[in-house]
């Protein structure tokens, strides 16, 4: 099932509860989500791209629905356009894991104050 709007702004407002999470509107209307500077999600009209775990780029970037993310896919990002493999709970728990991944590369005084 394609991600419809409703449900992509559903994700969005999951991911913006994670500790630190910030929206910004780059590049001509895509929606990107950080936190302390670092992307870890972004959204557009029908789609969203997370980091995920390396172990698990090839996995998941070879399901249904699911491909390497556009100029991301070096750093391990999918783009996720639909629902056919990954339920909505499973892409709510890879937006938690991308903002995870992300604070696991800043330094440690940073990890600290978000209790890694």
């Amino acid at each position: 099932m394609k991600l419809t709007p409703a449900r992509l702004a559903e994700l969005q407002a999951c991911a913006l509860a994670l500790p630190g999470a910030r929206r910004e509107l780059l590049w001509d209307g895509v929606t990107v989500l950080k936190v302390e500077g670092k992307m870890f999600a972004t959204f557009v009209a029908d789609a969203l791209a997370y980091k995920v775990a390396d172990a698990d780029f090839l996995a998941l970037s070879g399901l249904p629905g699911v491909r390497p993310a556009p100029y991301l896919a070096r750093a391990h990002w999918i783009s996720v356009g639909d629902t056919a493999a990954l339920s909505l709970a499973d892409l709510q728990a890879g937006l938690t894991a991308s903002h995870r991944l992300v604070l696991s590369k800043l330094p440690k005084k940073v990890r600290a104050a978000y209790g890694l």
